[in-house]
């Protein structure tokens, strides 16, 4: 099959076996270093990833992603239910009542937010019922002033269900301090856990219960909470069903309360990215010494080619191929092995746990006890492509030094 001149010569002096022995060994540790820096970043990013997921379902899970509150409290929170579920992008509507306190047992105290929720639609919207591990959310009883607290506000306190706790929540009044402590007793009926910040600041009570808490009216609520498909789009379709209501309704969502963690996460995972791509950047600039020293082995050889009549873009496409070749085949191998790393990388961690005996992720010390992993094709893809276009790179100078070589000069003293 006829390939061209330089192609042909390049991927020849890519498979052959040079008299040089040391330059072989130089352009396998480049590949290698390649190879090892793309497996590197596509594992730590995957592993990012998987954090990012595990944290979004856990924290997100928990928190509203979009709230339609009401300038005063609402008499009947069903109509906006029913506006809201008119819009496509939501799977529930349910009432929804959130206030911030104080928690007191036995002189300690810890700031809290207090969201009134029904027990019977809360699963509805939230993964809470999934993390109760004392307790059950159904005890949540209208009346009964029952709380569900965090795993972190347990082991704080070191409450157990059936224990009694004080919620101290502020009230604006109109003597000379202008806001004054109201104290209601609580019992626990139910402790989550979530793996998050959420398990040392969040409790749940039933919705009568925060009314009145609240001194509103036992039917009365805050407003109502959604459920969406898609989370980015929380800030419109909130604002459109707020829109849709009148005057007498606001929109809240996720990206206000949660935004600037998720943006943080974000932020990490770039500059992560950026660092591990200057281990790919370093082998890629091994593969410059490389073609440099192959140059001047090969210095007679170009000599020759030049004088039956190769060009100096004929020589320079040569060692171009060869570089890329090195480039190209490096990057295939560690993509190839780092997906497969992670792929596999929660089952390897679990290994190394079972045969030293000892656990990287405790759940006493860490949100989560394993390490999770997400591959994503759009981050193998971008870091294949990172790892091909500087393996190029890096060939273009020592080929245009091959193409400066005159064959007088290089076959003066063969």
């Amino acid at each position: 099959m006829f390939r061209p001149l330089s192609i042909f010569i390049g991927t020849r002096y890519t498979r052959a076996k040079r008299r040089n022995h040391f330059i072989s060994f130089i352009s396998m540790t480049s590949m290698i270093g390649l190879a090892l820096g793309v497996l590197a970043m596509i594992v730590v990013l995957s592993v990012m990833n998987g954090f990012q997921q595990e944290m979004s379902s856990r924290i997100l899970g928990m928190v509203p992603h979009a709230v339609i509150d009401g300038v005063k409290p609402l008499d009947d929170w069903k109509p906006a239910a029913d506006a809201a579920m008119k819009n496509p992008q939501v799977t529930a509507a349910v009432p929804f009542t959130q206030m911030d306190g104080m928690l007191s047992y036995k002189g300690t105290m810890q700031p809290i937010e207090i969201n009134g929720v029904d027990p019977a639609l809360e699963s509805k919207v939230s993964i809470v019922t999934q993390h109760i591990v004392q307790g059950r959310l159904q005890d949540l009883k209208a009346g009964e002033f029952g709380v569900v607290i965090g795993e972190i506000t347990a082991r704080r306190f070191r409450l157990n269900v059936g224990d009694k706790i004080t919620l101290i929540v502020p009230e604006i009044s109109s003597d000379p301090g202008g806001i004054t402590p109201r104290l209601q007793r609580l019992t626990v009926v139910g402790v989550f856990k979530v793996g998050a910040e959420l398990d040392g600041s969040m409790a749940l009570v039933n919705v009568a219960d925060a009314a009145t808490i609240q001194r509103w009216q036992p039917n009365q609520v805050q407003g109502v909470r959604l459920a969406l498909t898609d989370l980015y789009a929380a800030p419109h379709v909130s604002a459109a069903i707020a829109g849709g209501l009148g005057a007498d309704y606001k929109a809240d969502d996720w990206t206000h309360t949660q935004g600037s963690l998720f943006s943080a996460m974000k932020m990490e995972k770039t500059m992560i990215g950026l660092l591990l791509l200057m281990i790919v950047a370093v082998a890629a600039f091994n593969i410059i010494a490389t073609l440099i020293m192959v140059v001047n082995d090969k210095g007679a050889d170009i000599a020759i080619l030049r004088t039956i009549g190769a060009t100096p873009r004929q020589i320079m496409t040569i060692f171009m191929v060869q570089g890329t070749v090195i480039g190209v085949v490096g990057t295939v191998i560690g993509g190839v092995l780092g997906v497969i790393a992670a792929i596999n990388v929660s089952q390897l961690v679990g290994w190394v746990e079972r045969v030293t005996g000892q656990h990287i992720f405790t759940s006493d010390v860490y949100f989560i006890s394993n390490l999770p992993s997400h591959l994503e094709g759009s981050d193998v893809a971008l870091i294949c492509s990172a790892g091909f276009i500087l393996s190029f790179l890096a060939t273009i100078y020592p080929a245009y030094r091959a193409a400066q070589i005159q064959p007088a000069h290089a076959l003066r003293y063969e």
